[in-house]
């Protein structure tokens, strides 16, 4: 090791040797938190959107000025044209937008983008004025990184502590931006540095270096970030700047390429969107700017660029691209499906809509993540009572046609809820918000019953299957009776699906007093069966037959039940299911007492036959 004595005998060769070597340590570690900075700074501000600004791309209308305007206020909102195109791929995959839409919204992305480059122009400030030295981010960043650090430790209110994760991802983004700033400050001093910016001056060679540098780190922001920590020296003329600049803008198209691996053709179009508007925007810009050039010979070239001056090229080549290809929207998307078309046979892999909705390239935005599963879910739950109303229906009269449908419904349903908790786990991985926690709860705990109810539809299948082919019926009393149970059954699908899918919580609140009427309906039905039985107006063979029917339409409410009482739950932030439902049905609740009753008498069953016999017999005896 060397010693401070031993340092100070060195060369000056020697010196700037290792001061070089903790400069590039330096610059690394400002690179470092320059781009987790970004990170936090981003996720903060896609958490406290709640997945607003992305499910807002779903609602584009058909004008394409508006998805321009819509695409920049989403970038500029998470950050990142990257993460926008890629949530357009995934939209495009889905089928939930078109490929004529994305295009608006890719021409967006790009102008949201240089909001970055603006905000880190304000490194650059150098004035006395105290107001200016205000704007200068070393001087309020460390106030916001102080508000933030105490949002995220004293504050309890989620949204405030987003706010906190935004104000120190801000900090942390520009401190990491000074440091940058500052360790490549002696590299001014540096010939053979200079000579290298000097040979980025060649256009062709400055836009590789731009494109090489941003598909690497796969963000155009950071990499123009970085060239603006790079003015500092004094080496980064305008000359130099402009090729990186324009280089930036193709090389941020690799993250989309990378995305669309795999996906439907048209997501892999919108990709080629993505990449065909950067490249003939660069290459329109550079012919008709080199060519002034040659003419007019611009003097700025030779000046030294400052962050500043950075965002104002940044700027101006993305608004200039979208104002010139925006008239020629059609022709970008004609040009990807020539580059991409169809194959003759037009056989893709037939994956519905709904499961193409749960699409990995959501999961960076976990927000938009679960609420794609929360309309799947709701698919699901509608095919669910779809099963169970054509179920019922069969009943009164057997017809094989709809027996199938139930059999397909059953099978599609099993098939959401190995899909949709597949999904909603690696969900569970991402950081959440509170909300969002809540609601992937619930999803999870809803779609095993949905799936379970169409497990019992198909068992009511199977019942009035058995009925038809050994030509069995019902007496019209048990008719009558079984009508009054599946409309109450009918109507509890109702009130469950409903609060599960609006976030109806009174309509959830009614869904316990229904469920102990089905359970009274249920045993009355039973003990009347009895009757009958005794009376000889009914067969062994069809009590058991009965039996089947009312077991499974009473566990169906049992489902609508644990539905209802999960989405209770997320409301209040969780209790005991079972210590919840005993202290509803407690004797001494009297408002339950009285909804009970109010709803029983909706569902009474016809009045017996006068020759009834005895009243509460076992009911062990009906399953017998």
């Amino acid at each position: 090791m060397r010693t401070d004595e031993t340092i100070n005998d060195l060369t000056g060769a020697e010196k700037g040797t290792i001061m070089d070597i903790f400069n590039v340590l330096t610059m690394i570690g400002g690179l470092a938190l320059f781009l987790y900075g970004m990170e936090t700074m981003g996720g903060g501000l896609s958490r406290l959107s709640g997945g607003r600004m992305e499910r807002l791309l779903e609602r584009l209308t058909s004008r394409r000025i508006m998805a321009v305007l819509l695409g920049m206020a989403v970038t500029a909102v998470i950050q990142s044209s990257s993460a926008t195109t890629v949530m357009v791929v995934g939209f495009v995959n889905s089928g939930i937008m078109k490929l004529s839409q994305a295009v608006g919204i890719i021409m967006g992305a790009n102008i949201g983008t240089t909001i970055t480059s603006w905000l880190l122009s304000l490194t650059g400030i150098q004035s006395s004025n105290l107001l200016l030295r205000l704007l200068k981010p070393s001087s309020f960043s460390p106030v916001l990184a102080a508000i933030g650090v105490a949002f995220l430790m004293f504050s309890k209110n989620e949204k405030k502590k987003d706010v906190g994760s935004i104000f120190i991802g801000f900090a942390v983004l520009m401190f990491g931006m000074e440091t940058m700033s500052g360790s490549v400050e002696p590299l001014a001093s540096m010939k053979g540095f200079t000579r290298i910016f000097t040979m980025f001056s060649n256009p062709v060679l400055g836009m590789l270096a731009g494109a090489l540098l941003t598909a690497v780190i796969q963000s155009s922001s950071a990499s123009v970030g970085i060239l603006q920590a790079l003015c500092s020296t004094g080496a980064v003329t305008f000359a130099t700047a402009i090729p990186i600049i324009m280089g930036q803008n193709i090389g941020t198209c690799i993250t989309a390429i990378l995305s669309s691996v795999g996906a439907s053709k048209n997501a892999k179009r919108a990709a080629a969107v993505h990449l065909y508007f950067n490249v003939i925007g660069t290459v329109l810009f550079m012919v008709v700017f080199y060519t002034l050039n040659s003419f007019l010979h611009f003097s700025f070239l030779s000046d030294a660029a400052a962050p500043a001056g950075i965002a104002v090229v940044h700027s101006l080549f993305n608004v200039g691209a979208t104002i010139a290809l925006f008239p020629f929207a059609k022709g970008l998307e004609k040009l990807a499906v020539l580059t991409i078309p169809e194959k003759e046979s037009r056989k893709e892999a037939a994956v519905s809509q709904d499961f193409s909705r749960l699409d990995v390239r959501f999961l960076d935005k976990p927000g938009l993540a679960i609420e794609e599963s929360r309309i799947v879910a709701c698919s699901m739950a509608n095919q669910a009572r779809e099963a169970m109303d054509t179920a019922i229906s069969l009943m009164q009269e057997y017809v094989p046609a709809k027996a199938e449908l139930v059999m397909e419904l059953e099978d599609r349903v099993d098939k959401y809820e190995d899909m949709l908790g597949t999904y909603l786990v690696k969900i569970s991985s991402q950081d959440l918000s509170q909300k969002d926690s809540k609601l992937l709860s619930l999803l999870l705990h809803s779609i095993g019953d949905f799936e379970r109810i169409t497990d019992h539809a198909v068992n009511l299948v199977q019942a009035a299957q058995e009925m038809n082919e050994k030509n069995l019926e019902f007496s019209e009393e048990a008719k009558a009776e079984l009508a009054v149970f599946t409309r109450a059954i009918q109507d509890i699908i109702v009130l469950a699906f409903g609060a599960f899918q609006n976030g109806d919580l009174d309509r959830a609140k009614k869904v316990e007093p229904l469920e102990q009427v089905i359970d009274y309906l249920n045993m009355e039905e039973k003990k009347r069966h009895i009757q009958r039985l005794r009376q000889g107006k009914c067969t062994i063979e069809l009590g058991f037959v009965l039996a089947d029917i009312s077991t499974n339409l009473e566990r169906v409410a049992d489902h609508c039940s644990n539905i209802a009482v999960c989405l209770l739950q997320m409301d209040r932030g969780g209790f005991d299911t079972h210590e919840f439902l005993e202290g509803l049905k407690d004797e001494t609740n009297e408002e339950f007492k009285a909804a009970c009753r109010e709803i029983s008498r909706r569902y009474r069953l016809p009045e017996p036959s006068a020759d009834r016999g005895r009243e509460g017999l076992p009911l062990q005896a009906g399953k017998a």
